[in-house]
């Protein structure tokens, strides 16, 4: 896209925003022209949220220009910024559950007759146009309540669109979204260019920039630092952009002597999910456990730890068969696992960070039959200072914390336990890249204390980077075993998608 010939819908020069003695945003700058996808990237911390709530209208810049199709303008407050066709999608929209997705789009502006009752037919007719033209099969009368949070961020599309706005900003749209979901959230973005309305995306994945955006603006400390068209970037550079440091150590690989085997598993079978799982795990090991979503690897951690049952199969940890369907068993026999979805099976968000950070080891720090308070902080402050968690304060609700510290919290949680074996599935989704080399010598740093760790993992570079050994399923079974020396992307896709090398599958 050729952007000098053309007027930019919208320009942030210069933005700066102090909360107190805490310097948010320092030189926020940002041009958007229409019908483009702009990529806004940057870790946790860089000022990406302040910038889109000055967009948005609710925070004032300290100093700066925010410029609206060549006219500098001033937002006082948020209906200011909808009035000048600014519309931001959240990642977990705001909907009225009991009301249509008609209702929705235009509560409080619902078309009426001279007798003040709502045009029904004209509203439903409206959002029904609406929906198609953003070419999904939503029904202008559904009711919101059970549609999926993908389905919520097309009606928060929708009810921008209604308003006129023409720049959409998407923060994080598609963190909890599946592939299909994140695709057609895609083909909507691109009908939006289509229609000459201005996109700024906002996201971890790095694949998702390259699939959709045409430029990238990148943030570090406050400041917007570099401004490219997407092809003249690729991953490591962003990411270099990004933590402004080599990347050499972003994948802390230490060479590590393996000890005895810390993780055995033998015919592991569950019927339909997958079957004949062989492997093992030894001390100072990371094995990446790799595949497409759905091929069963989440369930084989999960049946290891004793949460999902099995038809037959052994786990073996330091030697010591494991009974199987019992995490309480697997933990006393030294197993941690670390979940998928750390918000929902890892955390408790409304609790503080030193109850989520001590629940596995609450019985060591009962003191006359109560818990002691002094004693959680203590371990919660402890382990945070190890995993360099970024928090106020441990008594702060785990929900406050972003996706990187929540992260850690669950870690340390687990390693509170003292664990021989680690389990960790997905351990970086859906966190900046900062915290992420924080997670990976975290990881380096157990098994160069003779940690045995399984690392499930759908990043393809974080297996590549991080892994000793790949383990590849296909459809419920392993399919190949490729050591560090010849681990490459195409061969662990080819695994991956069931295909075989010289009439046999990759492994035995």
């Amino acid at each position: 896209m050729d952007s000098s010939a053309m007027q930019p819908r919208l320009e942030l020069r210069g933005a700066s925003k102090a909360f107190g003695e805490v310097q948010a945003l320092l030189n926020g700058c940002l041009s958007l022209y229409p019908g483009e996808v702009h990529a806004l990237l940057g870790e946790n911390g860089a000022g990406k949220s302040t910038l889109v709530k000055i967009l948005a209208g609710v925070h004032k810049p300290d100093t700066g220009a925010l410029i609206i199709d060549g006219v500098q303008r001033h937002f006082a407050w948020p209906s200011d910024a909808l009035e000048a066709g600014i519309a931001v999608i959240y990642q977990e929209p705001t909907l009225f559950a009991d009301l249509s997705i008609a209702e929705n789009i235009y509560m409080r502006r619902q078309p009426v007759d001279k007798f003040g009752r709502i045009r029904y037919d004209e509203m439903n007719r409206w959002t029904q146009e609406m929906l198609n033209s953003l070419g999904v099969s939503l029904k202008a009368t559904q009711l919101v309540r059970g549609l999926s949070i993908a389905d919520q961020q097309v009606v928060e599309i929708a009810k921008a669109l209604s308003l006129n706005a023409n720049v959409l900003i998407m923060d994080e749209p598609t963190a909890a979204l599946s592939k299909p979901e994140v695709e057609r959230l895609f083909a909507v973005a691109e009908r939006l260019r289509g229609t000459n309305v201005a996109i700024l995306f906002i996201t971890h994945r790095l694949e998702e920039v390259f699939r959709l955006a045409q430029r990238i603006t990148i943030m570090r400390d406050g400041a917007a630092v570099h401004f490219a068209e997407t092809h003249e970037m690729n991953h490591d550079s962003i990411v270099a952009k990004m933590v402004g440091r080599d990347l050499s150590t972003y994948y802390p690989k230490a060479e590590v002597e393996f000890g005895e085997v810390g993780l055995s598993v033998r015919n592991l079978t569950r019927p339909g999910v997958f079957r004949d799982i062989s492997f093992d795990v030894r001390k100072g090991e990371i094995v990446a456990l790799s595949g497409l979503v759905g091929a069963g690897r989440s369930e084989v951690a999960r049946a290891i730890f004793g949460v999902d049952p099995v038809e037959s199969g052994q786990v073996w940890v330091e030697g010591k068969q494991l009974k199987l369907g019992q995490p309480s068993t697997a933990v006393k026999a030294g197993v941690a696992l670390v979940p998928e979805d750390r918000r929902q099976q890892g955390l408790a968000l409304d609790m503080p960070i030193s109850r989520n950070a001590s629940l596995t080891v609450l019985q060591r720090l009962v003191r006359y039959g109560l818990i002691s308070g002094k004693s959680e902080r203590d371990l919660a402050t402890t382990w945070g200072n190890k995993l360099k968690l970024k928090a106020h304060t441990v008594d702060a609700p785990a929900g406050t914390l972003s996706g990187g510290n929540q992260q850690k919290v669950v870690l340390g949680k687990w390693l509170a336990t003292n664990p021989h074996v680690l389990i960790i599935d997905e351990p970086t989704r859906g966190i900046d890249v900062g915290a992420k080399a924080e997670v990976y010598q975290t990881m380096t740093d157990l098994v160069k204390n003779g940690m045995a760790v399984l690392m499930i993992s759908s990043e393809l570079p974080e297996v590549l980077g991080m892994a000793d050994r790949v383990l590849v399923m296909h459809e419920g079974r392993i399919t190949a075993d490729i050591p560090r020396s010849e681990a490459n992307e195409e061969r662990i896709m080819a695994a991956a998608l069931g295909q075989m090398e010289n009439g046999v599958r990759q492994a035995a």
